[in-house]
């Protein structure tokens, strides 16, 4: 069967900070390995979302200011089809800045409120730069086993309502460093503040990521096995040495 994919990666050239394109890199290579083509659709500001299929999204993170000139883009151009994209659950991964532009709102330490897309039941505030910042070596418990990485944040995320973490904080401070919780998800929307990149450090993560739209798009494909023996030892490295 050919399998052919379409990854749409939002403000690539912003929101950046961490190498999140990291992230890409490995989804297109697992996704290779294995004999699919996914296809990489960079969008920018000022421009629409690629016609035809899209069966994930990406946004990477960034600081205050850059999340500033993005955030009317994203929610005026793109907000009304993001939402539609959800609501068919294609898969969704942002990390940090990007994770937050997804909520309700992110209150910056300085300056108004930035209206985020409201497709997470969250909000962000930044208590002020005399606070310290959540930064450090992080690792979450997630679906039997565990999530890996780096964070640098100074905003605390609280989730709302019946909205459930990604998972739950082992080390580190996650969404706020009081609750224990770190990121959202909602349908097949993925929120974090781990970089590191995350899926490089993650391969569990980065192929349940990939297995969502594929079997979305073709429902009796099973992504073909692959000798992960190394990346594991370098996740377990990375755990234990965090």
């Amino acid at each position: 069967m050919d399998v052919q994919l379409h990854l749409v990666h939002l403000y690539p050239n912003i929101m950046n900070l961490y190498g999140d394109r990291g992230n890409i890199i490995t989804l297109k290579r697992r996704a290779g390995w294995r004999g699919i083509d996914l296809r990489v659709h960079e969008v920018g500001l000022e421009e629409d979302l690629p016609e035809g299929e899209i069966d994930l999204l990406f946004m990477g993170g960034d600081q205050d200011r850059e999340q500033l000139v993005v955030i009317d883009d994203l929610r005026e151009r793109h907000g009304e089809e993001i939402q539609e994209l959800v609501e068919d659950r294609t898969p969704f991964l942002a990390v940090c800045g990007g994770y937050q532009l997804l909520q309700k709102f992110y209150r910056p330490a300085e300056g108004p409120d930035l209206e985020g897309l409201g497709l997470i039941d969250a909000h962000t505030v930044h208590p002020g730069h005399e606070t310290a910042r959540c930064v450090g070596n992080i690792v979450v418990e997630w679906d039997a086993t565990t999530i890996v990485g780096f964070e640098n944040h100074g905003g605390r995320t609280y989730l709302e309502g019946d909205t459930q973490p990604l998972g739950r904080v082992i080390k580190g401070y996650g969404n706020n460093g009081q609750d224990r919780f770190e990121g959202a998800r909602i349908k097949n929307v993925f929120g974090t503040y781990v970089h590191g990149s995350l899926l490089p450090k993650n391969p569990t993560l980065a192929d349940a990521f990939l297995d969502l739209a594929v079997r979305r798009r073709y429902p009796d494909y099973d992504l073909a096995p692959i000798d992960d023996e190394l990346e594991s030892r370098a996740h377990d490295a990375a755990v234990a040495s965090a």
